[in-house]
């Protein structure tokens, strides 16, 4: 999850419909089943994806952890990605994915365990790349991909974030080098950075009456928290078949947080 997204359940499902999408050049191709498959989509930000999803039309599909009707799996544990993944993609391609899983583990440096900073990798990155690894073959056969992967404005920096920033940072890189391997393909690969969202994950670690987050809201230039449901708009622009010359770009989602304020 970023900071604002939870471990889950799998999910699914509307109808196979017909649809159309662009491939690299622009030209309408048709695609017979729509999916996207969501990680850690049982929650927050990933369920307000999935949502979103079927909103438009698509196919969710939600690996996570618990919940009725899912795909079930560890997602930080290789071997339980790759039975999910296998189980997902047992149905055929899937043309659109949304690497969304994560957890925060809050730390500072010098009190980073090293069991959680790997903990926070596994789940935060490897399930990313693995994921793309695994669905990367069906989109390069339809000649069409969406990929994006949820990082963080923490990937920016932000204190008693060491496992978290560095993994979402690293989310980053694996996005631009997705972008410039796979854009031939028809594939784009773009990251999201959510800033405060009100999630149940982020108001457990930042309570509501803590002054640092009432601190956090008024640094917001729109002056409130952002809602999971802001986020999936975002990630609906991003998994558009209209949207194929937008790659390797991150879209902070943050209500103007990272642009930076002249008065502090």
């Amino acid at each position: 999850m970023n900071e604002n997204t939870a471990t889950g359940h799998a999910g699914t499902t509307s109808t196979a419909s017909t649809a159309s999408a662009m491939d690299a050049m622009g030209t309408e191709r048709r695609t017979t089943r729509e999916r996207v498959l969501v990680t850690g989509g049982a929650h927050g930000i990933g369920a307000a994806i999935a949502e979103r999803c079927r909103q438009d039309g698509y196919e969710p599909v939600i690996l996570d952890r618990l919940g009725e009707g899912a795909i079930h799996g560890d997602l930080s544990d290789p071997d339980s990605t790759a039975q999910a993944l296998e189980r997902a993609l047992a149905d055929g391609p899937i043309t659109r994915l949304v690497n969304n899983v994560g957890a925060v583990f809050p730390n500072a440096v010098t009190d980073q365990a090293l069991d959680q900073f790997d903990a926070a990798v596994a789940l935060n990155l490897r399930s990313a790349l693995q994921c793309i690894q695994a669905l990367l073959p069906g989109m390069r056969e339809a000649g069409f991909g969406r990929i994006v992967n949820m990082s963080s404005r923490a990937a920016l920096g932000k204190e008693l974030r060491a496992a978290y920033a560095a993994t979402k940072a690293g989310l980053l890189g694996l996005t631009r080098v997705v972008a410039l391997e796979e854009g031939r393909n028809g594939v784009t690969a773009n990251a999201i950075g959510p800033g405060p969202i009100a999630t149940d994950l982020f108001t457990r670690a930042n309570p509501a009456d803590s002054p640092k987050t009432r601190a956090i809201i008024e640094s917001v230039p729109v002056r409130r928290m952002g809602s999971a449901e802001d986020v999936a708009h975002a990630a609906s622009y991003l998994l558009d078949a209209r949207s194929g010359f937008v790659t390797g770009q991150t879209l902070y989602v943050c209500g103007g947080l990272t642009v930076g304020r002249a008065d502090v």
